[in-house]
């Protein structure tokens, strides 16, 4: 019994690495084609899910391909709705694992294949001289370690089940929903979802457990593939939190329905089974089922991916979203453009003091680090976005000039705000080096360097004194720092990245300094207004 329990651990063992070779060598063989499909094949959620089906079907890992997926939403490269349809259809993509164990791993004498296939795998990745073919052997090894895998698993099993006189769980019902915790709990363990179904499929052809068991043990193993979307989630930014949650949700949801309709769904898997003449096994039929609930929640779900995205970015909002959201931008107005410009008014105005709450953040903290501004920044960058979006959307033809003259100067600020912005970093990065031990004897030309910065920031218009003080400061610091580096005082690599730290500053200066020269729209109109009037009266 003991050996046996052994041998069940040993083929776990050997699938679970097999499945990360599989994994490791296919990405890396790929290459960048993989991230291509993933960030430029999901502009609408049906795409996403064809994407999210195909990557995990070549890859073999759901779990790999969700945690890609937070990824790109964590970089803000995929919004919400193509993430979701992404993960909907690696669900899908799932289920291959499940088919290759069904169709390939029984049946036929899998020793015999898999051993010229390690074999092949092995030679390949020892003799090749190219990357991309030495990870393509590395995945048909591991394609082949799978199949040896999956035979110790059903060996073993098959010998548990005799010492077990073949009937331990089936004379003895443990419901429904022991199975369920018992293939949720074999996934997170695993961290594998295709290795929980592996156990599952190979113990339920064994004779180990009855077919609507297992079924039960197949939807717990989905729902416990969502605990490596919600780990790599737990310190991601709000939208790859919400991501997770929607795995989580959907899978739940699925499974639920799944579990509801058990009956029904093991009898559309007979007749299905039946009408595509397959053979008449509880592994196919398990494959079946498990394809079967994964295309049928996805589908449900697909219609219903805009409501869903809406309901998610509901959960984890921030300061710095609710902030990001415009409130004065109304749809309604986009016809008439002198009156949206008033609108346009009230959100630049937040968004310089949003910018300028960013720039006094990063000149006052101390100890703050890039990844800590990045909500303030995303922030700044969204309303800034919406802004430039609102604009585009006006009515051309209906305007007058000088409402064309008031949105261009608007647009060009945003494009100031947007550099400022965007250069924040180097704020805190410029502070950082001034801290260095080698520019003590530079630290009183840095103070009032900052200092001048904190009253450009603070101003409420362009500051030609402070802005020219500044340049001073800028060709006083940059000479002394380039000095030393020449003299040894100040290391090359430290000392350049100082001098671009430096210059970075010196463009969120002036970029920030042009901004200060906006004025409200409506002013300048009114007092556009007033002139042509008093043009007619004279």
């Amino acid at each position: 019994m003991t050996a046996t329990v052994f041998q069940i651990l040993g083929g776990l063992a050997l699938f679970l690495l097999a499945m990360e070779m599989m994994t490791n060598g296919l990405k890396s063989a790929a290459g960048h084609q993989l991230r291509h499909m993933l960030g430029h094949w999901t502009q609408t959620p049906l795409r996403g899910l064809a994407a999210g089906f195909l990557i995990t079907g070549l890859v073999q890992s759901s779990g790999a391909v969700t945690v890609a997926t937070i990824g790109f939403v964590n970089a803000g490269l995929l919004n919400l709705s193509q993430s979701l349809g992404v993960i909907f259809g690696s669900n899908i993509g799932t289920t291959m694992t499940a088919w290759l164990v069904s169709l390939v791993g029984f049946g036929f004498n899998i020793e015999a294949v898999a051993l010229p296939i390690l074999a092949a795998g092995v030679g390949l990745k020892l003799i090749a001289s190219n990357p991309r073919t030495r990870s393509l052997g590395e995945a048909v090894a591991g394609f082949a370690l799978f199949f040896l895998g999956l035979s110790i698993l059903k060996s073993s099993l098959e010998t548990l089940t005799g010492g077990l006189d073949g009937n331990f769980l089936l004379d003895n019902d443990y419901g429904l929903p022991a199975f369920l915790l018992i293939g949720f709990l074999a996934t997170v363990l695993t961290q594998s979802s295709s290795a929980a179904l592996a156990i599952v499929l190979t113990a339920a052809a064994g004779g180990l457990i009855p077919l609507n068991n297992a079924a039960a043990a197949v939807i717990g193993a989905n729902l416990g593939s969502t605990s490596t979307a919600a780990l790599s989630a737990l310190k991601a930014t709000a939208n790859a939190r919400r991501l997770a949650v929607g795995h989580i949700l959907f899978n739940a949801a699925t499974g639920l329905i799944a579990l509801a309709i058990l009956p029904v769904m093991l009898w559309m898997v007979a007749v299905l089974a039946d009408w595509l003449s397959m053979d008449a096994n509880i592994a196919v039929s398990l494959a079946l089922f498990h394809t079967l609930f994964n295309v049928l929640g996805a589908f449900i779900m697909l219609p219903l991916t805009p409501r869903f995205a809406r309901f998610l970015g509901r959960l984890f909002r921030s300061k710095e979203e609710d902030s990001a959201e415009p409130r004065f931008l109304d749809n309604t107005l986009v016809t008439t453009p002198e009156l949206a410009v008033g609108a346009v008014d009230q959100e630049m105005k937040r968004l310089i003091g949003l910018t300028r709450g960013l720039l006094r953040v990063c000149l006052d903290r101390e100890d703050l680090k890039p990844a800590q501004i990045r909500p303030k920044t995303d922030a700044c960058l969204s309303l800034n976005q919406s802004i430039s979006d609102y604009i585009s959307r006006l009515r051309a033809e209906r305007m007058h000039l000088a409402t064309v003259d008031v949105l261009s100067r608007t647009i060009l600020t945003c494009r100031y705000l947007t550099e400022a912005t965007v250069l924040a970093p180097a704020l805190l990065q410029l502070k950082e080096a001034s801290r260095l031990s080698q520019l003590d004897c530079l630290a009183e030309d840095f103070e009032h360097y900052l200092g001048l910065l904190r009253t450009l920031v603070a101003a409420d218009s362009p500051q030609p004194d402070t802005f020219h003080d500044l340049e001073k400061a800028y060709h006083v610091l940059k000479p002394r720092m380039l000095t030393m580096i020449v003299k040894g005082e100040f290391t090359a690599i430290a000392g350049e990245r100082a001098l671009d730290d430096l210059s970075s500053v010196r463009r969120l200066c002036d970029q920030w300094n042009k901004s200060l020269a906006w004025k409200p729209g409506v002013e300048l109109l009114n007092s556009s207004r007033q002139e042509d009037g008093a043009e007619k009266r004279t």
